[in-house]
């Protein structure tokens, strides 16, 4: 799920020539929005042209031929090619130097991350003293991985039915966001805020408002516990 919420990253290019400051940040400026990109030789991925947007492009300094830049991008984003296309704009070349991802989705390098060290120690503090507040700032609950991807709240009642693998009918949504397309990823929560699991959404956001019976949610992983809500469904009687 990480792979698909946006990124920002502190990235250092080196330019293969000599650019004027001024220069170099009017390219770079023109780099925000939706880019074309096909994925560097060695990508994972099939090389195919393909969008993807910059939704901001700061250059932080420049000294000589190295500049450095904050970049938050929609994830999928080579900033390793946009390093390169910049380059083939100002006439000189460019690569990426140095990268360091400083975002992914909600999670912060400088308020969420932290070290197994710390960890440890948060660990070691709860077990000799009861205190749970520092293991509570270094374990982050399950609900703040989904806090950028689309959501539908369903009844108590369909709660552990989904628990066991079923998919989300139209008579337990109980509300929705308004950003959901038919095929994108969802996170089915409860009327508390707790996540029950992930699904593919069958229907938009206004096809499941209008739905009054049908499937409108593939679950496709269970994260809650069966059994965490009462069982208010009826399993079927083999014979």
């Amino acid at each position: 799920m990480m792979s698909k919420v946006s990124k920002e990253y502190i990235c250092l290019m080196q330019l293969h020539g000599a650019v004027p400051e001024d220069q170099v940040k009017k390219v770079c400026s023109e780099f925000t929005g939706p880019i074309y990109q096909k994925p560097p030789l060695r990508a994972s991925v099939k090389r195919r042209l393909r969008v993807r947007r910059i939704y901001e492009l700061k250059v932080l300094e420049v000294q000589g031929n190295l500049v450095l830049m904050q970049v938050h991008c929609e994830a999928g984003t080579y900033v390793r090619k946009l390093c390169h296309d910049i380059g083939l704009i100002l006439g000189v070349g460019a690569h990426m130097k140095e990268l360091r991802r400083t975002r992914s989705g909600s999670f912060k390098e400088d308020s969420t991350l932290v070290t197994l060290h710390d960890l440890k120690d948060a660990y070691d503090l709860w077990r000799e003293t009861g205190d749970e507040a520092w293991l509570r700032r270094a374990v982050q609950p399950m609900e703040k991985v989904v806090e950028e991807v689309p959501k539908i709240v369903v009844r108590d009642t369909a709660v552990d039915a989904i628990c066991h693998g079923a998919s989300l009918a139209a008579p337990g949504v109980l509300r929705l966001t308004s950003d959901i397309k038919k095929g994108s990823e969802v996170a089915l929560m409860t009327q508390k805020g707790e996540l029950v699991a992930l699904a593919s959404a069958l229907m938009s956001a206004e096809e499941i408002l209008e739905a009054e019976h049908g499937l409108v949610a593939r679950t496709t992983r269970v994260i809650m516990e069966p059994g965490t809500y009462p069982p208010l469904w009826r399993k079927s009687k083999t014979t």
